[in-house]
Parts: structure tokens; C-alpha cells; sequence
């Protein structure tokens, strides 16, 4: 048996530790400014159709009273590690699969049922916050089953209720049928989770080959991986920033591969990894994307390469078009140290700002038990 703990709305409810005012408001964690994107919504806020990846200027229009509250990473890192400190205390195998999310395997315990309330309970009393947890056979059953009680709920999945509960709603709730594989269901015939499990397994392999088809029929069907992966290498680390303002400030531009360049080179010292690989990436308007890339002779996590080769990129590049967003980024990392959490799911930040050094509000983080 498996549990996927899901935090409820993360961030915003990290937030609400040091801002109690705001509790049943509607609140947004979010980069503040006309290309920002809303990371985390409350549930009040949902209320109005805020939802995580909503361009902010939507959802301030959607709902006039919403109150927009900073990114603050380290806080919520904190929180997260708390969070896993708490989930390994059940469990030998943790797999954490975002900051605010983990698969725990708890196949040893003859009653998974109450061991999961009683890490609802712990995670609870260590951080102040509430979770869901979904219970499977296998990851994809728990962590449909996290969502299907929420805020604060338990729910439990088997090969036994599976089509009863799931089985009528659209096949898109399935990881890894996204809007265009739902599309090409629905061109044939194929509306539900009970539609694909009872799919005609010819028709699925024509549609979308020898190994996707069958694998589709197989998520109908609540079949999924059983085993955790428990530990995770970074192969790169990165930081990005979209400016308020279309720029061709060439000394801005440098300006700014410098400070993200350092950003990077700070983070792979506090892990303890280095590169070889040095990445610029460049977005011009309208929504043109290029990276470029140099390998370096050694590994090296000294801001002055990392910089040098950014900027001289930059200088190669000369971008002919007003610049939308600017990244720099080490591949190939080296070292002993392990893999952080990675940030990647209270929700999707489409072109959000990178981090930068202490965000705001940082300060007042210190008052709380995180």
C-alpha cells in the first residue's frame, strides 16, 4: 500500500502562519507584475476560477479583492523539509516528487489506514498545516486518490472501487493524458477512464502505437508503478528572470546574466555540485526561445567562469529583438552531495521570475516554527 501526501495549497497555507488576517480570504502567492503568474491560490480564491498558471492581471480581474502575497522560497523550503523529516519517520522509503508532495510506502504496516491518519496527525502538529493523502496499491492509484479529498482528507483506491469511483469521469484525470492524447481518445470514442480501460486494444495501438496504446489501456485500468524511487540526482541547475518590460539595454542585459550567474554558482556551493556545462538562455518577443551553450575543459562552480561564459554568449548571441526573458544555467553537475527538493510542484510558474537572492518577506519568516 502506497500513500501519495499532498500539502492543501502549500504556500498560501505557509503564508497564513504569519498572516492569520488573511485565513478564508482569497489569496495568491504570486511575482507580483504584468507577466505574473499565480504559483499558488487559496481555496476562497479558487472559488472565483483562480487557479495555479492563471496569469495574474486574469486573476485580479476575476476576482477585484484577491490579495497577492510574494514568493518566499526559503520559507517554504523550510517547510518542506519539515514535512520530510516527518514523512521518514513512518517510512524507509520516501519519495519526495515536489515540495509539497511525496509517495510513502507503507506496505509493512498492517493497518495503513490509521497509519496514515497518524501521519496527517504529525504533519499536523510539526508544521501547522493540513494534507491529503491518497492510499493505493500503486503510485498512480494514490495519487488520484489524494485529490479526491480535499482540503485535509483521506480517500483510499483499489482494483476493487477503481471504475466505480473514477470510472465516469473524463480520461484527461489520468497522469500523462494531457489536452492533445485526450483529444485523439475522444476522436476515437474514448470519453472516460472506464471508456479507456474497456478499449478496444487494436484500436489504441493504430491511434498511438505498440507501447503508448497499451500503456493507456493499463492507466484506465488503475495499473501503475509499485516501487519509490527514493533518491534523485540534479543534472542542472538553473535561474531565469522575465523583465516587467520588453528590454535592449545592453548593460542591463549583462546586469542581469552577472546577478543570475552568481545566483546559480551559490546554489551548486550550497550542494555542494559543479559543471561543465554553461547554458544562456534568451527569450525575444514574441515568444522566441534560443539557448546557447559552451562545455568547459573542468567542472567549476566559480561565478567568475560561469559569468564570463554567460556574458560572452550574450555578447555572441546579439539579440536583434527587444528581450522578454534572460537564463543562465549549469549542466552536467558533478559532487557527492544529494539532490535537493526540487520546486516543481505546488503548481506550474509559467515564465515566472527566478529567484534571486532572499525573497521578500524573509525577514518575518524567522517569527514562525518553520
Amino acid at each position: 500500500m502506497i500513500a501519495h501526501v499532498d500539502m492543501d495549497a502549500f504556500y498560501v497555507s505557509i503564508e497564513m502562519l504569519r498572516h492569520p488576517e488573511l485565513r478564508g480570504k482569497p489569496v495568491v502567492v504570486a511575482h507580483d507584475g504584468p507577466r505574473g503568474v499565480v504559483t499558488t491560490a487559496s481555496y476562497a480564491a479558487r472559488e472565483f476560477g483562480v487557479h495555479s498558471a492563471l496569469p495574474l492581471v486574469v486573476a485580479r480581474r476575476r476576482c477585484p479583492q484577491l490579495n497577492v502575497l510574494p514568493v518566499d522560497m526559503q520559507l517554504y523550503r523550510r517547510g518542506s523539509r519539515r514535512v520530510m523529516e516527518t514523512l521518514a519517520e513512518f517510512s524507509d522509503s520516501v519519495e519526495v516528487v515536489g515540495l509539497d508532495e511525496a509517495y510513502v510506502d507503507l506496505s509493512a504496516s498492517p493497518v495503513p489506514q490509521s497509519r496514515a491518519r497518524e501521519i496527517k496527525r504529525k504533519v499536523t502538529a510539526a508544521t501547522r498545516l493540513a494534507c491529503s493523502i491518497g492510499l493505493g496499491p500503486n503510485k498512480l492509484m494514490a495519487k488520484i486518490a489524494s485529490d479526491l479529498d480535499k482540503p485535509d482528507g483521506l480517500f483510499v483506491l483499489t482494483e476493487g472501487n477503481w471504475l466505480e469511483t473514477v470510472g465516469a469521469r473524463p480520461a484527461s484525470l489520468l497522469p500523462g493524458v494531457g489536452p492533445r492524447t485526450f483529444e485523439r481518445l475522444r476522436a476515437i470514442g474514448v470519453e472516460t477512464v472506464a471508456d479507456l480501460a474497456a478499449a478496444e486494444p487494436g484500436s489504441l495501438e493504430h491511434s498511438f502505437g505498440p507501447r503508448h496504446g497499451p500503456a493507456l489501456r493499463e492507466r484506465g485500468n488503475g495499473v501503475g508503478a509499485r516501487s519509490l524511487t527514493t533518491e534523485r540526482v540534479r543534472k542542472s541547475e538553473s535561474r531565469e528572470t522575465t523583465f516587467p518590460h520588453d528590454v535592449s539595454d545592453r548593460a542591463l542585459m549583462a546586469e542581469t546574466v552577472e546577478r543570475l550567474g552568481a545566483a546559480v554558482c551559490e546554489s551548486l556551493a550550497d550542494h555542494g555540485r559543479s559543471g561543465r556545462t554553461v547554458t544562456l538562455k534568451i527569450r525575444l518577443t514574441p515568444w522566441r526561445t534560443h539557448t546557447r551553450s559552451r562545455t568547459l575543459p573542468s567542472p567549476t562552480r566559480d561565478p567568475e567562469a560561469v559569468i564570463g561564459v554567460a556574458r560572452e554568449l550574450l555578447e555572441r548571441f546579439d539579440p536583434e529583438d527587444p528581450v522578454r526573458l534572460l537564463g543562465v544555467g549549469v549542466a552536467g553537475l558533478v559532487g557527492d552531495a544529494p539532490d535537493d527538493v526540487p520546486e516543481t510542484h505546488d503548481a506550474p510558474a509559467r515564465d515566472a521570475p527566478a529567484r534571486e537572492g532572499a525573497p521578500a518577506g524573509a525577514s518575518g519568516a524567522r517569527q514562525l516554527s518553520l
